[in-house]
C-alpha cells in the first residue's frame, strides 16, 4: 500500500492558505494537514461557515485530502500557549476548549476530513492525576458525541510532557472512557523515538488499530524537537514499511511547525525524502 503523504500548515504560516494548499498541490503532495488558526481558516472569526465552504472547494479542485489539526499555539488564549487546555482548573476555560474542539468536528465533516486532532494539555500546578484523568474524560464527551454525530474520528495525539504522553497513556484514556467508537490515536513519529520505550517501527506495529492520523518528522532520543529528515536519529525505510503494512488509509502529515521560515523548501525537500526512504523500503523488499 502507498501511504498519502500530506504537510502540515502549522509549517506554513507564512504563507495565506490558498498558497499553501496550492504549493502543497503543485510539489505533489497528496493533502494537508489543516490547523485552525488564526491566519488559516480561523475558527473563531465569523462567517466560518462560507470561508469553510471556500476551503473545501479549493481542497478539491487541487485533489487534497485533509485532516483538520487543532494545536494552534494562541487561538483561544493570546497569552497562554495551547490554553486554555482540557484539563484547566476552570471549568469555563475547559468549557472553550472544548467547544473549539467540537466546532473542529464540524468543520472537518464539512471539509470532507478523515480525522480531527487534538491532545490533552499539561497537568496545572496542583492538579492530582485523577484529578486530571477526570477533567479530560469530561471535557472529551461532548466532542465524541460530535464525532459520533458527524461520523468524522477523534484522534488524540500522546504529546511529551502532556497528560497523555505515550501510547500506554492513550489506552489508559481508551478504557476509562469505555472505548468509544470515534476514539482514536495520533501516532507522530518523532514522539516515538523521543519518549517511547519501543523504538518507532513496534509503536507503528502495536498502535495500528487505533491509527486514525499520523505525524512525521526526525527527532532524537529525549529531545522533544521536531527536525527536518536527516537532523534526527530515525531508520525512516523501516517506519514507512510498517506504516504500509498497517493498512492505514489516512494521511501521513510532515510536522514542522517551527520552521515555517522555510516552510516552502522544506515542504519539497521532505517529499523527497520521504520519497526516497519509500523507495529504499520497496527496494529493499524486492531482493
Amino acid at each position: 500500500m502507498t501511504l498519502r503523504l500530506g504537510y502540515g500548515t502549522n509549517g506554513l504560516t507564512d504563507l495565506r492558505l490558498d498558497d499553501a494548499l496550492g504549493l502543497l498541490a503543485d510539489l505533489g503532495y497528496d493533502g494537508v494537514g489543516l490547523t485552525l488558526d488564526h491566519m488559516h481558516l480561523d475558527p473563531l472569526a465569523p462567517d466560518l461557515t462560507a470561508r469553510t465552504r471556500h476551503v473545501a472547494r479549493r481542497l478539491t479542485e487541487l485533489g487534497l485530502g485533509v485532516t483538520v489539526e487543532t494545536g494552534a499555539r494562541y487561538v483561544l488564549d493570546p497569552r497562554r500557549k495551547h490554553g486554555p487546555s482540557l484539563l484547566d482548573p476552570d471549568p469555563g476555560a475547559r468549557a472553550a476548549r472544548t467547544a473549539l474542539l467540537v466546532r473542529a468536528v464540524d468543520v472537518a465533516a464539512d471539509l470532507g476530513a478523515h480525522a480531527v486532532h487534538c491532545f490533552s494539555g499539561i497537568t496545572p500546578p496542583g492538579t492530582t492525576t485523577d484529578a486530571a484523568w477526570q477533567r479530560l474524560t469530561d471535557a472529551l464527551a461532548p466532542v465524541l458525541d460530535a464525532a459520533i454525530r458527524t461520523g468524522i474520528p477523534l484522534a488524540i495525539e500522546p504529546e511529551p510532557g502532556h497528560l497523555l504522553a505515550t501510547l500506554a497513556d492513550f489506552h489508559h484514556l481508551r478504557t476509562l472512557l469505555g472505548d468509544p467508537e470515534p476514539l482514536g490515536l495520533t501516532l507522530d513519529i518523532g514522539h516515538c523515538q523521543c519518549l517511547e520505550p519501543a523504538p518507532p517501527v513496534d509503536c507503528v506495529k502495536a498502535a495500528a488499530p487505533w491509527l486514525r492520523h499520523v505525524q512525521i518528522e526526525d527527532m532524537r532520543r529525549g529531545v522533544h524537537e521536531h527536525l527536518p529528515f536527516g537532523d534526527g536519529e530515525i531508520d525512516f525505510p523501516p517506519v514507512l514499511e510498517a506504516l504500509a503494512a498497517t493498512g492505514y488509509g489516512g494521511l501521513t502529515v510532515v510536522e514542522l511547525p517551527r520552521h515555517s521560515h522555510a516552510g516552502p523548501e522544506l515542504a519539497r525537500t521532505s517529499l523527497e525524502f520521504l520519497r526516497s526512504a519509500t523507495r529504499a523500503t520497496n527496494g529493499a523488499t524486492a531482493c
